[in-house]
């Protein structure tokens, strides 16, 4: 990822095993794009789900940009995913065999001030494996400070 964050849904890291990671494109109206550019965007409860032979985003909130008036968007509405044929075959695949989640993790500008979403292979994590997490989290956390204090 290169370029200007917009938004970030750090709860996924929380709630599921990221496997892998997807560049995909967003296809947005003009008073989308503007919304963005102020940079007003939540994922944080967004997905992906295939819809027909596409992937589209749902859920994600671009609010509505205040100079669009008439011609503004809807903030939630489902957002087609740009990717290539062999990606989307193979999310699919993934999704529909494996019953893994596409979880969106960041919306940024990219080098060329396009917008972009980076998605997720994901698997969810049970309450038990979310508190191993956090344990490791803490060890490290705890480690690095004697480390630090014994010199």
């Amino acid at each position: 990822m290169a370029g200007k964050l917009i938004a970030e849904n750090r709860r996924a890291r929380y709630d599921y095993f990221l496997e892998e990671t997807f560049e995909a494109g967003l296809m947005l109206t003009g008073s989308e794009v503007k919304s963005l550019r102020v940079g007003r965007a939540n994922i944080a409860e967004s997905y992906a789900a295939v819809e027909g032979k596409d992937i589209v985003l749902i859920n994600a909130d671009i609010p509505p940009y205040g100079q669009a008036n008439r011609f503004n968007h809807e903030p939630r509405r489902h957002r087609k995913l740009l990717l290539h044929r062999k990606q989307i075959d193979k999310l699919i695949g993934a999704v529909q065999r494996e019953g893994r989640t596409l979880v969106p993790t960041k919306l940024y500008w990219n080098d060329k001030g396009l917008a972009k979403l980076e998605i997720a292979l994901a698997k969810g994590k049970q309450t038990h494996d979310k508190r191993q997490a956090t344990a490791d989290r803490d060890w490290q956390r705890d480690k690095a400070r004697l480390m630090r204090d014994r010199g």
